[in-house]
Protein backbone atom coordinates (compact mmCIF):
# COMPACT_ATOMS: atom_id res chain seq x y z
CA UNK A 1 0.00 0.00 0.00
CA UNK A 2 2.88 2.20 0.35
CA UNK A 3 4.01 2.56 -2.49
CA UNK A 4 0.64 2.69 -4.07
CA UNK A 5 0.69 6.31 -1.88
CA UNK A 6 3.79 7.15 -2.75
CA UNK A 7 3.11 6.76 -6.82
CA UNK A 8 0.15 9.17 -5.98
CA UNK A 9 1.89 11.46 -3.59
CA UNK A 10 4.87 11.91 -6.33
CA UNK A 11 2.05 12.16 -9.00
CA UNK A 12 0.02 15.27 -6.75
CA UNK A 13 2.87 17.04 -5.82
CA UNK A 14 4.29 16.99 -9.23
CA UNK A 15 0.14 18.12 -10.80
CA UNK A 16 0.16 20.60 -7.83
CA UNK A 17 3.59 22.11 -9.23
CA UNK A 18 1.89 22.28 -12.75
CA UNK A 19 -1.40 23.87 -11.40
CA UNK A 20 0.96 26.05 -9.58
CA UNK A 21 2.94 27.15 -12.53
CA UNK A 22 -0.18 27.10 -14.88
CA UNK A 23 -1.91 29.86 -12.82
CA UNK A 24 1.06 31.99 -12.00
CA UNK A 25 1.70 32.24 -16.15
CA UNK A 26 -1.83 33.07 -16.69
CA UNK A 27 -1.73 35.56 -13.98
CA UNK A 28 1.22 37.72 -15.96
CA UNK A 29 -0.74 37.04 -18.98
CA UNK A 30 -3.83 39.02 -18.21
CA UNK A 31 -1.84 41.41 -16.39
CA UNK A 32 -1.09 42.97 -19.77
CA UNK A 33 1.83 45.23 -20.74
CA UNK A 34 4.07 47.31 -19.24
CA UNK A 35 3.40 50.43 -17.92
CA UNK A 36 5.37 51.78 -20.21
CA UNK A 37 3.53 51.05 -22.63
CA UNK A 38 0.68 52.44 -21.35
CA UNK A 39 1.65 56.24 -21.09
CA UNK A 40 0.67 58.19 -23.69
CA UNK A 41 2.82 61.17 -24.78
CA UNK A 42 2.13 64.62 -26.30
CA UNK A 43 3.42 64.51 -30.00
CA UNK A 44 2.53 67.78 -32.19
CA UNK A 45 2.19 66.58 -35.87
CA UNK A 46 3.08 69.73 -37.57
CA UNK A 47 2.65 69.91 -41.50
CA UNK A 48 1.91 73.69 -41.62
CA UNK A 49 4.33 74.32 -44.42
CA UNK A 50 2.47 72.78 -46.81
CA UNK A 51 1.13 74.02 -49.73
CA UNK A 52 -1.53 74.35 -50.50
CA UNK A 53 -3.03 73.35 -47.54
CA UNK A 54 -4.89 69.44 -47.26
CA UNK A 55 -5.99 67.22 -45.04
CA UNK A 56 -4.47 64.89 -42.65
CA UNK A 57 -4.87 61.87 -40.19
CA UNK A 58 -3.33 59.28 -38.38
CA UNK A 59 -5.40 56.34 -38.80
CA UNK A 60 -7.28 55.04 -35.54
CA UNK A 61 -6.21 58.40 -33.72
CA UNK A 62 -7.67 61.17 -35.62
CA UNK A 63 -10.87 61.72 -37.66
CA UNK A 64 -10.61 60.27 -41.03
CA UNK A 65 -9.73 62.24 -44.82
CA UNK A 66 -11.96 60.23 -46.49
CA UNK A 67 -15.31 62.00 -45.63
CA UNK A 68 -17.98 62.77 -48.60
CA UNK A 69 -18.23 66.10 -47.90
CA UNK A 70 -14.58 68.55 -47.19
CA UNK A 71 -16.35 71.44 -46.20
CA UNK A 72 -18.24 69.18 -43.06
CA UNK A 73 -14.94 67.31 -42.37
CA UNK A 74 -13.75 66.33 -39.03
CA UNK A 75 -10.22 65.37 -40.36
CA UNK A 76 -7.13 68.28 -39.28
CA UNK A 77 -5.89 70.26 -41.43
CA UNK A 78 -2.32 71.46 -42.71
CA UNK A 79 -2.73 75.15 -41.59
CA UNK A 80 -2.58 74.37 -37.97
CA UNK A 81 -0.33 71.74 -35.88
CA UNK A 82 -1.80 69.29 -33.49
CA UNK A 83 -0.70 67.41 -30.14
CA UNK A 84 -2.00 64.11 -30.12
CA UNK A 85 -1.87 62.14 -27.46
CA UNK A 86 0.28 58.85 -28.50
CA UNK A 87 1.37 55.91 -26.86
CA UNK A 88 4.58 54.10 -27.48
CA UNK A 89 4.22 51.94 -30.88
CA UNK A 90 4.01 52.58 -34.67
CA UNK A 91 1.42 54.50 -36.60
CA UNK A 92 1.16 56.12 -39.73
CA UNK A 93 0.40 59.87 -41.00
CA UNK A 94 -1.82 59.81 -43.83
CA UNK A 95 -2.76 62.51 -46.35
CA UNK A 96 -3.81 62.60 -49.66
CA UNK A 97 -0.14 62.91 -51.54
CA UNK A 98 1.59 61.32 -48.95
CA UNK A 99 1.82 59.12 -46.15
CA UNK A 100 4.65 57.44 -44.27
CA UNK A 101 5.22 54.99 -41.16
CA UNK A 102 6.61 56.34 -37.61
CA UNK A 103 7.04 55.61 -34.39
CA UNK A 104 6.88 56.59 -30.80
CA UNK A 105 9.51 54.86 -28.34
CA UNK A 106 9.57 54.27 -24.99
CA UNK A 107 11.04 57.63 -24.29
CA UNK A 108 8.57 59.79 -25.95
CA UNK A 109 10.09 60.20 -28.91
CA UNK A 110 9.42 60.14 -32.74
CA UNK A 111 11.03 57.91 -35.14
CA UNK A 112 10.82 57.05 -38.98
CA UNK A 113 13.10 55.88 -41.68
CA UNK A 114 15.87 57.85 -42.06
CA UNK A 115 14.97 57.60 -45.95
CA UNK A 116 12.37 60.19 -44.72
CA UNK A 117 15.05 62.86 -43.80
CA UNK A 118 14.06 65.37 -46.79
CA UNK A 119 10.45 65.11 -46.28
CA UNK A 120 10.20 64.31 -42.19
CA UNK A 121 11.75 65.95 -39.50
CA UNK A 122 11.70 65.32 -35.77
CA UNK A 123 13.46 62.51 -35.07
CA UNK A 124 13.79 61.83 -31.49
CA UNK A 125 11.99 64.96 -30.42
CA UNK A 126 8.12 65.11 -30.00
CA UNK A 127 7.63 67.20 -32.50
CA UNK A 128 6.62 65.57 -35.92
CA UNK A 129 7.30 68.06 -39.27
CA UNK A 130 6.43 67.25 -42.37
CA UNK A 131 8.00 69.21 -45.13
CA UNK A 132 6.92 67.73 -48.12
CA UNK A 133 3.01 67.28 -50.42
CA UNK A 134 4.75 64.50 -52.07
CA UNK A 135 7.17 61.88 -51.62
CA UNK A 136 10.52 62.73 -54.18
CA UNK A 137 12.95 60.06 -55.13
CA UNK A 138 15.26 59.82 -52.08
CA UNK A 139 18.10 58.69 -54.22
CA UNK A 140 18.30 55.14 -52.30
CA UNK A 141 16.51 52.17 -51.32
CA UNK A 142 13.10 52.28 -49.18
CA UNK A 143 14.09 51.13 -45.29
CA UNK A 144 10.21 51.02 -44.48
CA UNK A 145 7.99 48.46 -45.09
CA UNK A 146 3.93 48.76 -44.60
Amino acid sequence: MQGFVDKYAVRWGVGGAGLLLSAAVIASATAGPPAAYLQEHTITIDATVLEPPTWWQVPGITPSIYASDPESLDAYKTTEARALKLKPGKYKFVSFTFDFPFGVNLDGKVEYAASLDQCVGGRGTQTLTIRCSRTYPHGGQRDYHY
